[in-house]
């Protein structure tokens, strides 16, 4: 019985130092995949933005477009963005999916002709045709 405990004081021992990475490992999951950016009720991370970002700017980069997008986003509503205009707007869709055609829904991300983000916007809220800031997190 004393030779029994020495061994499975090594087993838990061992058990507990690897489990230990476990938890760190799912903590960079979680934190991978929170929220960067909400529009109304539709949570963006970062991974949802820069795919819309790179088509868009992608897009606009080459001349060409889908639906007319991204276009030229002349900033009626005064925003401060981070960088200097022109700016183009380009869908950025609650189904997660890049834009590919067909309704572009309320949410748009904003760039700069350098390719540089500057914020999320919404319709989502607004009055008319306007845009109103999606919460950064």
């Amino acid at each position: 019985m004393v030779r029994l405990i020495p061994a499975l004081l090594t087993l838990v021992s061992a058990f507990t130092v690897s489990a230990a990475p476990f938890p760190v490992e799912a903590e960079g999951r979680i934190e991978a995949r929170a929220c960067a950016w909400t529009c109304g009720s539709v949570c963006y991370e970062q991974s949802h933005i820069n795919a819309a970002l790179n088509k868009g700017y992608s897009l606009q980069q080459s001349g060409d477009d889908i639906n007319s997008y991204p276009h030229r986003y002349n900033n009626y509503e005064g925003f401060d963005f981070p960088t200097a205009g022109p700016w183009y707007e380009f869908p950025i869709l609650s189904s997660h999916s890049v834009y590919s055609g067909g309704s572009p829904g309320p949410d748009r991300v904003i760039f700069d002709g350098s390719g540089n983000f500057d914020a999320l916007i919404t319709h989502t809220g607004a009055s008319g045709n306007n845009f109103v800031a999606c919460e950064k997190n």
